[in-house]
């Protein structure tokens, strides 16, 4: 155990780097850009704060995901059943190569429902077979039990009181398959999970949270101070970080200022970034009225970018600690979700010990807690690193962010790994907010983390 009034020099080993972005999750189809940035610190922006393994001693499997979609299988747990009544139809869905909000999307329009009606847990990527529960208001179940739509099935409806919201899932079942793994893969995967298991994951919402490009925490950022244009520029992309072709040349045509022919060459799968060129042609300069017209839920999303790229880079700056309380640390406890503070890290050292309580992290916002001390002085030294002060989450014309503490590490539940041929099979149980990539990370070893993005 360590005190909790060392210098920041002292815990870091040197004072620590002032670096200011991790990667994070845009929506699909959106591109990165400066924000207004110079290319040297938007690719800082851009870099990856995952630095360590907490399993660096055992050797990595390699290997690739999602090969084909039965390679990953994600399996929403809800937090509660339909009770059979009410004007709330919850609907489990199976899909294939579709977001989840593409699936409610196309529900939404199958039914004549708005998709803000629409009510979802937790959001799942389009790779792989994912299961999961919507709800839709006012629809009859046998007419959503006899819906045929591409690449979704309904597999059950049944009524329930209220709409689904985010969150109301206790978490997700994975089966993940690593194609083309290393001699010795099963051995060392089974070590890595039990020491996860013993542990706990390292929390992190790692490269694919921040989007195709790794920068939608600009976004976010941008949002928050109500920086419009760089909100844009943002969201339209930066030429070097796209690959397609055509989508590069809109890109550029956006950036010279020629928006007629960005429009143009602009693929229709980009439905944001033409949106935002769109009514960029329609009143010029005026950002504010192209950024204000997006979808809220994307709006959310880069907010919620912007948060978990703080989040990551306070778990990176602890990784070496992460399952050792401070005193001072606001503790999480795993059984009920509550936070504590810590006033001596001896005396609960035990129930970290046993998994039963973690240190958390900051999801800032201005109904956030703070803890004290020095895991405090590392929150706010995060903070003043992005440019922002008390005020930050409460600026006019900016957007607002309540904030939410979320513990570093999670308990992997049921892990089991099986060998078949040149792979292996991985299964486990995640709480809701965690994400595969970081037990995968461990198990693999991967070169690049952006070759498993799109587990999240």
């Amino acid at each position: 155990m360590f005190r909790a009034d060392l210098s920041l020099r002292t815990f870091f080993g040197a004072e620590p780097k002032k670096v200011r972005g991790v990667r994070g999750k845009a929506p699909k189809r959106t591109c990165g850009a400066r924000a207004g940035k110079s290319k040297s610190s938007q690719r800082r922006l851009r870099t990856a704060h995952m630095r360590d393994y907490i399993t660096s001693h055992i050797p990595g499997t390699g290997g690739a995901i999602k090969e084909i979609p039965e390679d990953f299988v994600v399996t929403e747990v809800p937090s509660y059943l339909p009770c059979g009544e009410g004007e709330h139809v919850y609907v489990e869905i199976e899909k294939r190569g579709l977001t989840t909000f593409e699936a409610i999307r196309r529900l939404g329009a199958a039914m004549q429902v708005s998709e803000r009606e629409i009510g979802y847990a937790g959001l799942k990527d389009a790779r792989g077979v994912t299961r999961q529960t919507i709800s839709v208001p006012r629809v009859a179940p046998q007419r959503l039990l006899e819906l045929e739509l591409s690449g979704m099935k309904v597999l059950s409806a049944r009524p329930h009181r209220n709409k689904l919201k985010p969150g109301h899932l206790v978490g997700n079942h994975f089966a993940l398959r690593v194609r083309g793994v290393s001699e010795g893969a099963l051995d060392n995967a089974t070590r890595v999970l039990e020491i996860l298991k013993t542990r706990g994951v390292p929390n992190y919402f790692g490269v694919q949270r921040y989007g195709s490009q790794g920068n939608s925490h600009v976004v976010g950022r941008a949002l928050l101070l109500g920086d419009w244009k760089g909100a844009v520029d943002a969201l339209i992309g930066e030429p070097e970080a796209v690959r397609d072709e055509r989508w590069r040349s809109a890109v550029e045509a956006y950036r010279r200022g020629d928006l007629d022919e960005s429009l143009r060459l602009f693929p229709g799968h980009c439905r944001t970034e033409r949106d935002l060129v769109r009514r960029l042609l329609e009143r010029p300069e005026r950002f504010d009225r192209a950024i204000k017209a997006l979808n809220p839920r994307l709006k959310s999303l880069f907010l919620s970018a912007w948060q978990s790229s703080l989040f990551d880079r306070l778990l990176d700056r602890r990784l070496d600690r992460y399952d050792q309380v401070l005193t001072g640390d606001l503790a999480f406890r795993h059984d009920n979700g509550a936070c504590f503070l810590v006033e001596d890290e001896a005396v609960e050292a035990p129930r970290a010990l046993r998994l039963e309580i973690s240190p958390s992290g900051p999801m800032f916002g201005s109904r956030m807690s703070h803890p004290s001390g020095f895991p405090r002085e590392l929150e706010d030294g995060l903070l003043k690193e992005e440019g922002f002060g008390d005020d930050a989450f409460l600026r006019e014309g900016g957007s607002h962010l309540q904030g939410e503490r979320r513990p570093l590490r999670v308990p992997l539940g049921e892990p089991q790994v099986e060998a078949e041929e040149d792979s292996i099979l991985l299964r486990f149980f995640l709480p809701r907010g965690a994400y595969a990539t970081s037990v995968l990370r461990e198990v693999m070893k991967p070169v690049e983390d952006s070759t498993i993005a799109a587990a999240g």
